[in-house]
């Protein structure tokens, strides 16, 4: 990395060597985000899912509960 750096700066292209940096940092900063969105996707999916379930469940008690309770 260093002999990289040593190039640009004999060149001149110090420039270069910024926008570069800065690319990879915004490509880093972006891929960190997706994974993160991703994540946060999945959290909520389970979430919903479980919330199906417990809706589910409750409703079939208060079928049961009110079957039993016509009799």
């Amino acid at each position: 990395m260093t002999d990289l750096i040593k190039t640009f700066t004999e060149r001149g292209d110090l420039a270069h060597l910024a926008l570069l940096l800065w690319a990879l940092a915004a490509s880093a900063a972006f891929l960190f985000t997706l994974r993160e969105l991703a994540a946060a996707s999945r959290r909520f999916d389970e979430f919903v899912r479980q919330l199906s379930r417990f809706n589910r469940r409750a409703k079939v008690q208060r079928s049961l509960t009110h079957f039993i309770n016509e009799e």
